[in-house]
């Protein structure tokens, strides 16, 4: 949790107020949903959610206090903050200090480009500020003899000298040139992995072109509340009338292989995810948290653990597979694949009811 709010309606500040945690979890965001409806605030595009206190890690946020927001564009930036280092939190609020930023949309988008500024908390390691510095100008990234051949504390002495800083209450800044470019736009949220997830999925709307940047990501599975209010903000009121592209997957290469983006309803997509995602111990959540780069004792043995416990969960789920496979080979689910079922159209429900039965049986077989 980066913050918790609390949010009442500014039109009738005696309805009281609600407690609500960011950012707003899986399993909360149906409950907060009802729990803001009493107090007629939590729409989907309006700012309607008046910030009676906060507490917070990141303490410039404070600010939001007595503002009113919109609860979707509160809960995305805390889910970018919640991502962000000390290193990273410092250059957000210095900068946010020194724009003068109070708006949800400025602050979403400087989360987007924060990291190039410097920021000073401590003079007494010159070579690390330097360093520092170094990076930031060139977006995060220097080779190993780069980093070398650097003099970090000339670095930072020309970087004092050299003047342009600003003092906050959160360091030294300097901005390095940084621009506030409008990535975010208001309505539209970027792109963004916050959690591990099974399948991502971009949605646009058939009135648009197909390269239109009027994009609405979901990241599967997703509880249902949560879809709906996205599409509701992306302008998506008639489900026939959308755009599905896949853009990243994690589900194994057998059900992607049977997936029509063009004729796939997104709740049954949803519910099929989230069955496949539920199922044994080949969880996607699992396979993400363990990925760690290679180097020192304990990633190398956490490495091991995963491609053992990988290894272990194919084998288990071998049979569930093989019996899914069996299934559309035999025409017993209309999936609409090239080569398989090719005069029939998908029904992602069938290939949910088949995949339950199959996993049910795998199931029963691992706890053996």
């Amino acid at each position: 949790m980066i913050l918790q709010a609390k949010l009442g309606n500014p039109a009738h500040p005696e309805y009281g107020t609600v407690s609500i945690p960011f950012p707003i979890s899986s399993s909360y965001y149906a409950r907060g949903l009802e729990a803001l409806a009493p107090l007629e605030i939590g729409a989907v595009i309006k700012a309607d959610c008046m910030i009676a206190g906060i507490d917070s890690a990141i303490p410039v946020l404070m600010r939001l206090e007595g503002t009113s927001v919109n609860l979707d564009e509160l809960n995305y930036l805390a889910k970018r903050l919640d991502s962000f280092d000390v290193y990273e939190a410092a250059q957000f609020q210095a900068m946010a200090h020194k724009l003068e930023l109070f708006e949800l949309k400025d602050l979403i988008n400087l989360t987007l480009c924060c990291q190039q500024v410097t920021v000073i908390t401590s003079f007494s390691d010159l070579a690390a500020i330097g360093r520092d510095h170094y990076m930031n100008l060139h977006g995060g990234c220097a080779k190993t003899e780069e980093l070398d051949a650097l003099n970090g504390e000339e670095t930072a002495r020309r970087l004092i000298e050299g003047g342009g800083g600003m003092v906050t209450p959160y360091g030294v800044v300097y901005d390095n040139g940084m621009k506030l470019e409008q990535v975010y736009d208001g309505q539209f949220f970027p792109c963004y992995y916050y959690e591990p997830n099974a399948i991502t999925v971009a949605v646009t709307s058939k009135a648009e072109l197909e390269d239109t940047e009027h994009i609405t990501w979901l990241f599967l599975p997703m509880v249902q509340e949560e879809i709906n209010r996205a599409l509701l903000r992306g302008g998506i009121t008639d489900p026939s009338e959308i755009r599905l592209s896949l853009e990243d997957s994690w589900l194994p290469h057998e059900v992607l292989d049977l997936l029509d983006m063009d004729h796939v309803d997104i709740s049954e997509l949803n519910a099929l995810v989230q069955a496949i995602d539920e199922f044994s111990d080949m969880s996607i959540r699992k396979y993400r948290a363990c990925q760690l780069p290679s180097g020192g004792g304990a990633p190398r043995r956490l490495q091991g653990a995963f491609k053992a416990h990988r290894r272990h969960a194919v084998r288990q789920s071998g049979r569930c597979r093989r019996r899914l496979q069996r299934a559309v080979d035999h025409g017993d689910l209309p999936l609409g694949h090239q080569g398989l079922c090719p005069q029939k159209t998908f029904a992602p429900h069938r290939l949910l009811n088949q995949w339950r039965a199959v996993s049910s049986e795998a199931a029963f077989h691992t706890s053996e």
